[in-house]
């Protein structure tokens, strides 16, 4: 996306590598709403590429990139590409746009806001609009928040066939124009960090193994899935394909620490607090007893929450690929979920590559993670 990724000043408190905040930045940028990745997954790529032996992707879009180990038995990394954003559902006589929801966008979030149109000519900009609060004034007090057919993009034209000229049609995706940016002590913030976040970080993770010259008793597998925000179908189809032996999925958790947010109904998990590990249902517990043991080794603080019936991430879609896959869920902490504000912090970030990079350098070729009858 180089012709329209902004310059940003990167403060001190990004203790990084330059190419690895590059890197960061220019993913957060790009936008690849669901069902639309392609354009993060090259930047993702090409990341890789002088990395990995090999990066591959499938039909339709999922990326991995592949390190080779001693063995030719696979510890997969997943993460997924894809964010939430709207898709052009209509177009009326006087040029504007109605849209729906691709992912779990909050309609409530939406009005006033600057919104970056994917169109055959090229990224347009709209803006969602928002009637002036003195035109609202006799709903106030009973009013509710905008249903996402309420909403209505303005791309600056006055009907139809200007639309049209811009190489805007119904069907074409957009996401929020809000980009990341830092506040202080170490957090930052933007929109799709989920699960961007995870994206960059397993790429560290292989990126720091290459790096070491410490080859891996098991060949180590980044998997950068497709559609996850509505059913974790690119995780299926990959999985599927690579036929992973032990998986450590990566996503986003809801820090609860913040104003509203009773823990009795949504557990406690503190930003800054360190990654959180996910307990119950799809996630094995011997591959959590190893995440524990490996954090206390090295001293990484960990946090815990639990899953009921489902995740509600990519592993709910992965463990039960073929005959099994012995799979486990590490979070980031993450405020503001699924808005423009969403927010993490740096050392969440640092120590997830950590633990994850100590848990693929760990398994040894006889690992199995698998259950037994035995005392």
């Amino acid at each position: 996306m180089a012709s329209r990724r902004r310059e940003r000043k990167l403060l001190p408190t990004l203790t990084m590598k330059k190419a690895d905040k590059e890197f960061l930045f220019n993913l957060l940028e790009t936008p690849s709403p669901t069902g639309f990745e392609m354009p993060g997954q090259r930047v993702w790529a090409e990341y890789l590429k002088p990395i990995a032996a090999s990066v591959e992707c499938d039909a339709y879009g999922s990326t991995w990139a592949t390190l080779p180990g001693k063995s030719k038995k696979i510890v997969m990394l997943e993460a997924h590409a894809d964010e939430i954003g709207y898709i052009i559902k209509h177009i009326d006589e006087k040029g504007f746009l109605r849209i729906d929801r691709v992912g779990g966008s909050d309609a409530a979030t939406g009005r006033g806001r600057r919104v970056r149109i994917l169109g055959d000519k090229g990224e347009v900009t709209g803006i969602i609009g928002n009637t002036a609060i003195h035109l609202r004034r006799d709903e106030l007090g009973g009013e509710k928040s905008p249903a996402v057919h309420d909403l209505w993009v303005d791309v600056g034209a006055s009907n139809a066939k200007e639309v049209a000229t811009l190489g805007l049609r119904v069907g074409h995706p957009m996401v929020y124009l809000d980009g990341p940016s830092e506040l202080a002590h170490k957090r930052l913030i933007g929109r799709a960090l989920d699960n961007r976040l995870g994206s960059y970080i397993i790429a560290q993770v292989m990126k720091r193994i290459a790096e070491s010259g410490k080859k891996p008793a098991i060949t180590l597998v980044c998997l950068n899935a497709i559609q996850e925000e509505i059913g974790g179908h690119g995780a299926k189809m990959a999985t599927y394909r690579l036929k992973p032996d032990v998986c450590v999925c990566l996503d986003v958790t809801h820090a609860t620490d913040t104003p509203g947010i009773d823990p009795a109904k949504f557990g406690f998990v503190k930003l800054g607090g360190g990654p959180s590990l996910t307990h119950g249902t799809c996630n094995h517990p011997l591959i959590v007893k190893r995440l524990i043991a490996l954090s206390e080794k090295e001293k990484i603080d960990l946090q815990h929450e639990s899953s009921s019936r489902f995740s509600g991430t990519d592993t709910d879609k992965i463990f039960h690929s073929r005959e099994g896959i012995p799979s486990s869920l590490v979070s980031i902490p993450l405020r503001c979920m699924h808005s423009v504000v969403e927010t993490a912090h740096l050392d969440d970030i640092e120590s997830t590559i950590r633990l994850l990079q100590a848990f693929v350098l760990s398994l040894k070729e006889s690992d199995t993670f698998h259950q037994t009858l035995g005392a």
